[in-house]
């Protein structure tokens, strides 16, 4: 191919608020249509054409990858009444191994012997068998009865997110039951095991209903539990954790409600916990007799309620006051002797330990925050299946330090290491440094962003950089440790994530200041943040790249057409470029519940103005644009592939009068979902690939002082 591919021009009116656009790209609306999908497929072919040279440094960078990586690895075994839980991978297989064994075989936690796995193990799921013959296969949710004779599990076969489900008996591996297609991938058995809870989707993708399926029956015969009619709400299932209740989770963006019933009797209608009432979030945890209720009726940043098992109101809701105004809280489990509470604290995150107190008013007595070394970093709860533990299973990672899963005493303080990440190859991990560097906005706001480099790399004006952003739905983008990241570090680049309002590091108040009317936050505060990262001599002011996906890959839309002097180089993954189309039309996946987070511009003049001044698609312009690199999945539903390949288009036309255009590239997965593909070699050569794209269209090359550190 001499050129890249023209997309076809066939303007189609839209007219709202006495507004007309004239969208020429209409017709790939149809994603099944021959016509899409070749375009599609000639954009890959023009990718695969102007990256050929790269492949070696592709190949490259695969192999550091796998150099690093426990191809063969065993997690954490969890103890769940006689049973030890994990998950194994096994060298050259694409996915994971879900099994487990006996307690009383092995008193100690399992652990491989020479790559082979623990004696007597009894396999519940070998995704690789499952797996074999289909081009993409991704598990939604996978439950062991309460009596832990069944294994049911939800399948997604096309990257739709729509899921068979399937029950086998555990000890032979029978299929007992694979009636119930096309759900929204949640699951929640009885405590007989007789039933199984679960979703399904509507037209649009909204899991909207829950529905109850009693085992070796027809589907036709499944009963509906709950149905959900506004269209801003998704609903969700599970159980609690000693298997006494399924749990009905019903949310839109600002408010949600729920709904138990007694596993035990199963056929019974559902219970309302507190009927939903506009703007207020609560989320449950079951325990015993009583309720765990976080909440923000009364504040802004959340607090933690008790509630008897059987409330039915608000009004039962005891307030703990084992938070403050500044904290917000994000989650909270119960267990026997002490609850442990999951909250935000400047611009980080902590677990509060509150241990039980038999004579306290409340049943609660002394509090206490567990507590790390590191300034920087991420942690979070891990798995906990039996309440009455004497300890808490937590995990913490950073940008230098690898997961790590730890035992903790909650009454001795005391750590246990059960596993840390193993990187392979020598590396000495002592040579990486973050810290946290702070960027001011437009109006004066502060924005943390967390760094790290190695240590032989100065800020002196010269270091490449990749910079990365979400900001949105109120997800924060905490630290994370990344063996493939080092592939970066050991060339002297520098990492670094903008944390943007939208998400919700500093707090709720964090996320309403980067939504509806205040969304153009979320961009100006990244452009501070690259301008900070420059400005501060930490990497090069045209060695600077950006990456984002899905609202994330909006946000690298944005950019891209507002500061393009800003970045060498933007990757924008599953974008969600069109965002103001696909808001327009209720019919499309996902698009009332939208309406919360970035407003209404069917009915609200403002919003659609506001939205058509920031969509990447509707402003597109001839500019000297970053080299960009759009990847997405055909079988996306969360966002259309419809949506990046209507920007490239826009893009390419709009490049024709531009001179000295910098490269677009544009990469469909036609076989994935809004996560990519679903094997984890086939994923790791698509980083790679992704990886030296990076490299090469930011730096040209790679710094030849950057020789990757002699093993320790």
């Amino acid at each position: 191919m001499e050129q890249p591919p023209v997309a076809r021009r066939k303007p189609v009116a839209r007219t709202h608020h006495g507004d007309t656009v004239e969208d020429p790209y209409v017709w790939m609306a149809d994603r099944g249509a021959v016509e899409f999908v070749d375009h599609l497929a000639l954009e890959n072919a023009w990718a695969a054409q102007q990256t050929a040279p790269l492949q070696g440094l592709a190949d490259d960078v695969f192999e550091e990858f796998r150099s690093r990586i426990e191809e063969t690895d065993l997690s954490v075994p969890v103890r769940h009444d006689r049973w030890w839980y994990y998950t194994r991978t096994v060298e050259g297989e694409q996915y994971a191994v879900e099994a487990r064994v006996l307690v009383a075989d092995h008193p100690d936690r399992p652990a491989l012997t020479e790559g082979r796995p623990p004696a007597g193990e009894q396999v519940l799921l070998d995704q690789n068998a499952e797996a074999q013959g289909q081009e993409f296969f991704g598990v939604g949710a996978s439950e062991v009865s309460p009596a832990g004779d069944l294994l049911a599990y939800s399948v997604d076969l096309a990257g739709d997110e729509r899921y068979d489900v399937r029950v086998r008996r555990i000890d032979t591996g029978e299929l007992l039951d694979d009636a119930v297609r096309r759900t929204g991938g949640s699951l929640a058995f009885s405590l007989d095991g007789r039933h199984l809870f679960y979703t399904r989707v509507d037209d649009a993708w909204r899991p909207h209903q829950v529905w109850r399926h009693e085992l070796g029956t027809p589907s036709e015969q499944d009963v509906l539990v709950h149905d959900e009619p506004d269209e801003r709400f998704f609903v969700g299932v599970g159980t609690s954790r000693d298997d006494r209740w399924v749990v009905i989770a019903i949310g839109s963006k600002t408010t949600s409600e729920y709904r138990l019933v007694d596993a035990s009797t199963p056929l019974d209608e559902p219970r309302v916990v507190a009927p939903r009432r506009q703007g207020v979030e609560y989320d449950v945890e079951p325990f015993g007799d009583q309720l765990l209720v976080v909440h923000n009726a009364r504040r802004v940043n959340f607090e933690l309620a008790l509630a008897p098992v059987t409330c039915t109101s608000v009004d039962e809701w005891q307030p703990l006051d084992l938070t403050g105004d500044d904290e917000f809280v994000t989650g909270a489990e119960g267990f026997d002797d002490f609850i442990a509470v999951t909250l935000r604290r400047a611009g980080g995150t902590g677990i509060r330990i509150v241990l039980r107190d038999a004579d306290a008013p409340n049943g609660l007595g002394e509090a206490h925050d567990v507590s790390f070394g590191e300034p920087v970093h991420t942690v979070h709860v891990g798995a906990n299946p039996e309440s009455s533990t004497p300890t808490i299973q937590v995990v913490h990672e950073s940008l230098v330090t690898p997961r790590t899963v730890e035992d903790y005493d909650v009454r001795s303080r005391t750590f246990t290491l059960l596993k840390q990440q193993h990187v392979r190859g020598g590396h000495d991990l002592a040579r990486y440094r973050q810290r946290r560097e702070w960027a001011t906005a437009a109006d004066g706001t502060r924005i943390p962003i967390s760094v790290v480099h190695r240590d032989d790399v100065e800020p002196d004006g010269t270091a490449p950089g990749l910079l990365h952003g979400y900001g949105a739905y109120g997800i924060s983008s905490d630290p994370w440790f990344s063996v493939l990241r080092l592939s970066l570090l050991d060339r002297g680049w520098v990492f670094a994530v903008a944390h943007v309002r939208g998400g919700s590091e500093m707090g709720r108040s964090w996320y309403d200041d980067g939504k509806l009317e205040h969304k153009p936050h979320t961009w100006g505060d990244f452009v501070a943040c690259a301008d900070h990262l420059v400005d501060s001599g930490i990497v090069a002011r045209d060695r600077l790249a950006a990456e984002g996906g899905s609202a994330g890959g909006l946000l690298m839309g944005v950019v891209a057409n507002e500061a393009p002097d800003r970045f060498a180089f933007v990757h924008a993954s599953v974008p969600f470029v069109d965002p103001l189309t696909t808001i327009l039309d209720p019919s499309m996946p996902l698009t009332v519940i939208e309406w919360e987070e970035w407003g209404n511009p069917l009915e609200d003049p403002e919003a659609y103005r506001l939205m058509k001044s920031y969509s990447p698609y509707e402003n597109v312009r001839p500019q000297r644009y970053p080299s960009l690199l759009v990847t997405t999945s055909l079988n996306d539903t969360r966002v259309y592939a419809t949506e990046p390949a209507k920007w490239v288009a826009a893009l390419r036309h709009a490049l024709e009068g531009v001179d000295d255009a910098r490269p677009l590239l544009f990469r469909t997965e036609m076989a994935g979902g809004h996560g990519g593909q679903s094997g984890r070699y086939d994923t790791w050569r698509q980083w790679a690939w992704e990886t030296a794209v990076l490299i090469d269209q930011t730096t040209g090359h790679p710094r030849p002082d950057a020789d990757p550190p002699a093993p320790a």
